[in-house]
């Protein structure tokens, strides 16, 4: 029979272990990570979870991308999916927390409800599958969000896989070189759930552990190409200087300035430029700025990025330069599942832990599949706000109420056989 009172948490001890042990690949020494998608790092913090998984019985796909799967059948072959987890990839030098707390955490949560179904004579009605998304952070490969931007069909596979890092390497032969080009039927579940830390200080401001995100903003990345001459930079006369860098200054200053215009409503950043030759004695004749424009409504991106158009031949002009946009990728503004949201709600209510509703400013795998099916990320607090850094960090005791929230919708959903119209509510 089933119970709904006395709630068993997640296993606070085998969450601690999985965090240590994903750690230790990519450690920095300084507490954080570095494990960009497909680098050495990153295979074997991957080898290594598909160790886990098989050693304890579940069955490992891996897709055309490089999406791994870990599938526990609970409750036979054609029972509902519910899908859960995050992204083993990380930032250069970043933080040890982001991406790898969803997938660790989801791996708890799931041993913990095969478990507790066990020892209290519980029939499961869904099957549990534990995703590993590939080149979440869009680090060494761009976009973000690849991996699982192709398996909801938002970006071609064919594309994807001619994505190139700095060095000329392609997704595809970074996946066969790592062993991760599968090519097994990704599952079909009937929703995703991710935790996340927030990377914010809301939560720690509010005193609140639990924010279910309601709203993801949409972003607009752009990539800009500055030409000039390439030259000395001792005889040449600066009347005479086509120096790109500097025309990539005007730009990156006129980026800023539209998000002052905007304060709160748009954000803006240029957070990486390639020079070419990118030599201390030559006026560079080339650069390449990775621009982002992100806001919660559309006619928002859209005017930034029509007055971003408009300013470039002008602020082009005055460092005797030609600049121009090479590339624009889009990712609307959406609502997550409202459903996911009151279930993320409902659970934390039950478990005693203070609440509040957040956007996500940041991209996330679970935006991208909330394209295709029903999606949410839950957030726990972040100390400082950090993220992206090495010391990015989130209490043991937050990390732990993210994964008895996790656990406790799982729950509902499997009680109500998968539907998210009849999962949540009290018998």
């Amino acid at each position: 029979m089933r119970q709904a009172d006395d709630l068993i948490g997640i296993d606070r001890a085998l969450l601690h272990s999985l965090m240590e042990q994903v750690s230790r690949f990519g450690d920095t020494g300084d507490g954080g990570v570095d494990r960009p998608a497909l680098s050495d790092n990153h295979k074997a913090a991957r080898d290594w979870f598909c160790g886990e998984l098989r050693a304890r019985g579940y069955t490992v796909l891996i897709d055309s991308i490089g999406n791994i799967f870990g599938r526990l059948d609970l409750a036979g072959p054609d029972a509902p999916v519910v899908m859960v987890g995050s992204h083993l990839d990380s930032q250069p030098k970043g933080g040890r927390f982001d991406g790898a707390y969803g997938v660790m955490v989801a791996l708890a949560a799931v041993e913990t409800w095969r478990r507790e179904a066990a020892e209290r004579g519980i029939v499961p009605l869904c099957n549990f599958v534990i995703v590993d998304w590939m080149n979440e952070e869009g680090a060494r490969f761009q976009p973000s969000l690849l991996g699982s931007s192709v398996y909801t069909g938002s970006l071609g596979r064919d594309l994807a896989l001619t994505r190139t890092d700095r060095d000329g390497k392609t997704v595809e032969s970074e996946l066969l070189r790592t062993g991760y080009m599968g090519s097994d039927t990704p599952p079909q579940p009937c929703c995703f759930l991710e935790v996340h830390i927030e990377g914010d200080t809301a939560l720690e401001t509010a005193n609140k552990t639990i924010a279910p995100f309601v709203r993801h903003w949409g972003a607009t990345k752009i990539r800009i190409e500055v030409t000039g001459q390439q030259n000395h930079t001792g005889p040449t006369p600066m009347e005479d200087r086509h120096d790109a860098v500097l025309g990539a200054a005007y730009i990156i200053t006129k980026v800023k300035e539209l998000a002052d215009t905007a304060t709160g409503t748009l954000y803006t950043s240029v957070a990486r430029v390639d020079i070419s030759p990118n030599s201390p004695n030559i006026v560079p004749g080339r650069a390449v700025l990775f621009a982002e424009l992100r806001a919660p409504e559309p006619d928002m991106l859209d005017w930034a990025e029509t007055e971003l158009k408009k300013a470039i031949p002008e602020l082009a002009a005055r460092a005797a330069v030609e600049a121009g946009i090479v590339a624009v990728e889009r990712r609307p503004a959406g609502r997550f599942d409202d459903r996911l949201v009151s279930l993320a709600e409902q659970a934390a209510d039950r478990l005693g832990y203070p609440r509040m509703r957040l956007d996500t400013i940041a991209g996330h795998d679970a935006v991208a599949v909330n394209g295709l099916l029903p999606a949410i990320v839950v957030a726990v607090p972040s100390v400082n706000g950090v993220i992206h850094r090495c010391d990015e960090y989130t209490s043991p005791q937050d990390l732990a109420a993210g994964g008895d929230v996790l656990l406790e919708m799982m729950r509902q959903i499997d009680k109500a056989g998968g539907s998210l119209d009849r999962s949540g509510g009290a018998e």
